[in-house]
């Protein structure tokens, strides 16, 4: 059974920067696509983007695409979101989870869900 748990979240100011990371335990997650959502109080999870497998291919979400970018170390079982020009909007609860392909893009075709890391941004 893997487990997935996001850690560095945290507090920024507006066009700051954060990086995430998801990392795997119990297993490698090297031959799966991993993507990122975020839940902001009261709304629903939001896709944010995937990367594939290998690392080579990534899709956006288009509220964050420029900004944001996934990538993924399969040695170190971790997957990472760089979130750069931060905006109020982006605050949310982040999660990782595994996805059925790179292709996915809606909840119900990931799974292996993380607890979250909260990403708080101020204006």
């Amino acid at each position: 059974q893997v487990q997935l748990i996001e850690s560095g979240g945290g507090l920024v100011q507006t066009g700051g920067s954060l990086r995430l990371s998801c990392a795997a335990s119990g297993r490698t997650v090297s031959t799966y696509a991993v993507g990122w959502f975020r839940q902001a109080p009261g709304k629903e999870r939001e896709f944010v983007g995937i990367v594939s497998w290998s690392g080579s291919v990534t899709y956006y979400a288009d509220s964050v695409k420029g900004r944001f970018t996934i990538s993924r170390d399969n040695a170190k079982n971790t997957v990472y979101l760089q979130m750069n020009n931060l905006k109020p909007e982006d605050t949310a609860a982040y999660y990782c989870a595994l996805g059925s392909s790179r292709y996915a893009r809606a909840s119900a075709d990931f799974g292996s869900w993380g607890q979250g890391t909260q990403v708080t941004v101020s204006s």
